[in-house]
């Protein structure tokens, strides 16, 4: 059985007013968590989803950490309404430098 190729990195989509965090494989979103904002130096994430088929492999805390990453790089500060990302936050003192 030929194994599934490893999981694409995360890639940043960027809008006027927002944008996106994705993992896509051939033209296939399989992952995304969204923001508004960044205008000003801060964005709201308020949606995360992953496909059932990768769900409980760590994929949506890989969008927070590229959105942490992000943050830090640009001087964002995050206000996570979604509530998986709110979750993340709150878990992982570590992540917590770059929240409004």
């Amino acid at each position: 059985m030929a194994s599934e190729s490893p999981l694409p990195d995360v890639r940043l989509l960027q809008e006027a007013d927002g944008g996106a965090f994705v993992i896509e494989r051939g033209g296939e979103r399989l992952a995304e968590m969204t923001y508004a904002g960044s205008a000003g130096g801060t964005a709201t994430v308020d949606h995360t989803w992953v496909s059932d088929s990768l769900r409980g492999q760590g994929v949506a805390k890989r969008l927070v950490d590229a959105c942490v990453q992000w943050a830090r790089a640009s001087g964002t500060r995050i206000v996570p309404k979604c509530s998986y990302a709110r979750a993340v936050f709150k878990r992982h003192e570590d992540l917590q430098d770059v929240l409004a």
